[in-house]
């Protein structure tokens, strides 16, 4: 799938990055405080559902996040083709 040359210098740009403080500086003038809290979540919400154990209602508690944000980061875990939190979950299994 081609990306639209914007979406590609976003890409470069957050490539650059590298420290966990610049990609905090990076995103913090990028994005809004709540596009930030919802990006946190889902993440937040695609780690517990791939560690397993728990209800979709305990990882909306634990991850304050509303149900429907659980079932559509488990939709994307499970059925869509992009897979990327598959693949980041994958290279934190391996970094670790």
């Amino acid at each position: 799938m081609t990306t639209p040359p914007a979406r590609d210098d976003l890409h470069d740009a957050l490539l650059l990055m590298q420290t966990r403080a610049e990609i905090d500086a990076f995103l913090a003038d990028l994005c809004t405080p709540a596009e930030l809290r919802a990006f946190s979540e889902r993440w937040q919400v695609a780690r517990l559902l791939d560690a397993g154990g728990k209800s979709y209602r305990e990882i909306a508690a634990e991850a304050h996040a509303s149900p429907t944000t659980v079932v559509r980061v488990a939709r994307y875990l499970k059925d869509m083709p992009h897979q990327g939190y598959r693949l980041a979950l994958d290279r934190l299994k391996n970094k670790n």
